[in-house]
């Protein structure tokens, strides 16, 4: 059995008003910069051997204090980047809420896409096949919100559909467990390190 650890990335300047995506520059805020030091302390004692982290800056920042604090090199895993957003990266979420395709993907996740990008299920094949067939023991992985909540509807055997079910705060930890052939979400969107 492999037991992942999910760590969404810290806060940023942009978040919850702009849709950041794939773009370039996008850096944890000072208070996000804090989490990362909190979810660092937090994961001491997982007896993790492994760390991988979604290519973005802001990913590789909340992973950098969780390295150096149980002395582990951070793996790039583009399996765990970012939903591609296409056309919709780095557009104020206000402005979007008036397109009826923004409002489709909001609503009926299973049956759209952003336009130039790619839906929310082709996020969650690559995730899963990131994750899937590593080595017994746990592994630390430092992904975005959508990611995360992908890997977890797949665990519990629900629809992308469903994604709206599920909150993943920045710098949360969650936790699956995989083996061949199964699953199980063991902990979901903690955040009490950060208090």
């Amino acid at each position: 059995m492999t037991r992942i650890v999910l760590v969404r990335h810290g806060s940023h300047d942009r978040l919850n008003r702009i849709l950041c995506g794939r773009m370039e520059g996008v850096r944890l805020s000072e208070q996000g910069r804090r989490e990362a030091n909190l979810v660092s302390a937090a994961l001491t004692g997982t007896g993790a051997t492994a760390l991988l982290s979604s290519p973005r800056a802001r990913t590789l920042e909340t992973a950098a204090p969780i390295a150096r604090t149980l002395e582990l090199g951070i793996a790039e895993e583009p399996g765990l980047d970012e939903i591609d957003f296409g056309d919709w990266t780095g557009r104020p979420l206000a402005d979007l809420a008036a397109d009826s395709r923004w409002q489709a993907w909001n609503t009926r996740r299973a049956d759209n896409r952003p336009p130039g990008g790619e839906s929310m299920g082709e996020a969650q094949v690559r995730a899963m096949a990131a994750l899937t067939g590593r080595p017994e023991g746990c592994l630390i992985a430092v992904s975005h919100g959508d990611v995360i909540r992908a890997v977890l509807l797949h665990v519990l055997g629900l629809s992308v559909a469903s994604y709206d079910r599920l909150v993943v705060e920045p710098a949360s930890i969650s936790v699956v467990e995989l083996w061949p052939g199964g699953g199980r979400v063991y902990s979901l969107n903690g955040t009490a390190h950060l208090t």
